[in-house]
């Protein structure tokens, strides 16, 4: 389980996460990390994706894929409530 952990974290980049910055700043950074999650996700889920159109395999393909999850994710980041969960616990200050 470990070497998974650390495969996935070497393929992404983990936001930091500040309990105690701003708002403003606070929304930004759990929206970083939800967006990570998303790409993670995404990527799970099309590991096995099979190219429907052609039986040729461009060999930019892999990471022309890999850059439009990335974008997509960044994109929809803020809208599927990891970000608004982990916003709401670290936002109540003590």
């Amino acid at each position: 389980m470990n070497m998974n952990i650390n495969m996935i974290a070497q393929q992404h980049t983990i936001p930091k996460i500040d309990p105690k910055a701003e708002d403003a700043e606070l929304r930004k950074q759990t929206d970083a990390f939800e967006s990570v999650i998303v790409k993670m996700l995404m990527d799970n889920a099309m590991k096995d994706e099979k190219n429907l159109f052609s039986q040729q395999n461009d060999p930019g393909d892999k990471i022309y894929k890999s850059m439009y999850r990335d974008e997509l994710s960044k994109a929809s980041a803020g809208s599927f409530g990891f970000s608004e969960m982990l916003y709401d616990y670290l936002s109540q200050k003590p």
